[in-house]
C-alpha cells in the first residue's frame, strides 16, 4: 500500500511521536501542523504532541482539545499533564530514540542542529543522506570538507557534486584536508590559486602526492 508523503516527503501517518516532535520543532509552515493533525486523528499520542507543541497555531490546539473533552490531553492515560506539554529531551536525546529509517528521513528534512547531530552518526547511510538535504548550506559543506572527523565517504560525496566544487573555499578545504583520499585531492590541486598552491606545497599534513603535485604546478606557473 502506498502512503502519502505530503508536504515534507515523509509519511507522517506512521511516524513516531519523537519524529513528529522533531519535525514540528523546525516547521516553518503552519500547514504542516494541519497535515499532521489531519492524518493522525486516530493516534492520540500524536495528537497530544501536536496540541502541546509551543509552535502549534492556537486554533488547531483548541480544535484538538475539543476532540478530547474528557481529558487534559488526547492521551487519556496522561490526563494529569497540562497543555502545552514540555519537550521530551534535547535534540540529541530525542534523535537517539529514533529508528535508523526515521533518522534517514530526518537527515533529509531536518534543520541545522539536527543535521550537525546526524552527521556524527556512525551509520554512514544516515550521514550521507544529510548531504542530500535541500536546506544544507555551502557554509556547512565547507565546514564538512575541512573536518578531519567525518567519514571518507562524506568527503567523496562532496567532491562528486560539481555545484559545490564551484565554491572555491569548499574546493580548497577538500584539497587541504589530510582526510581527503589522495585520488580525490590530487586532481583538484590544479584548480587552486598560486598563493594557495604555495601554502599547500609546504603543508606536511597532506599526503606527499598532494604536496608534490602542488610543487609541480607551482613550478610550471612560475616558468621553471
Amino acid at each position: 500500500m502506498e502512503h502519502d508523503s505530503g508536504l515534507i516527503g515523509i509519511d507522517v501517518s506512521t511516524a513516531s511521536p519523537v519524529l513528529i516532535e522533531l519535525l514540528l520543532d523546525e516547521a516553518s509552515d503552519s500547514a504542516l501542523f494541519e497535515e499532521i493533525a489531519e492524518k493522525n486523528a486516530h493516534r492520540p499520542e500524536i495528537m497530544r504532541v501536536v496540541a502541546s507543541h509551543t509552535n502549534t497555531p492556537e486554533h488547531l490546539r483548541q480544535r484538538i482539545k475539543g476532540m478530547f473533552p474528557d481529558s487534559a490531553s488526547p492521551d487519556r492515560e496522561s490526563s494529569a499533564e497540562k497543555w502545552p506539554g514540555e519537550r521530551t529531551g534535547t535534540f540529541l536525546q530525542r534523535i537517539q530514540r529514533l529508528s535508523v529509517s526515521e533518522k534517514i528521513q530526518l537527515a533529509l528534512k531536518g534543520g541545522k542542529e539536527v543535521r550537525s547531530i546526524l552527521l556524527r552518526e556512525p551509520n554512514k547511510e544516515i550521514s550521507l543522506t544529510v548531504l542530500e538535504n535541500p536546506k544544507l548550506t555551502e557554509t556547512e559543506v565547507e565546514s564538512l570538507a575541512r573536518s578531519r572527523s567525518v567519514a571518507d565517504e562524506v568527503l567523496r560525496k562532496i567532491a562528486k557534486k560539481k555545484e559545490w566544487l564551484k565554491n572555491y573555499q569548499i574546493l580548497l578545504a577538500l584539497v587541504s584536508n589530510p582526510k581527503t583520499p589522495t585520488t580525490i585531492a590530487v586532481p583538484l590541486v590544479t584548480e587552486l590559486k598560486t598563493r594557495d598552491l604555495s601554502i599547500l606545497s609546504k603543508n606536511k599534513n597532506v599526503s606527499e602526492g598532494v604536496r608534490a603535485t602542488a610543487k609541480k604546478i607551482l613550478r610550471a606557473r612560475q616558468g621553471h
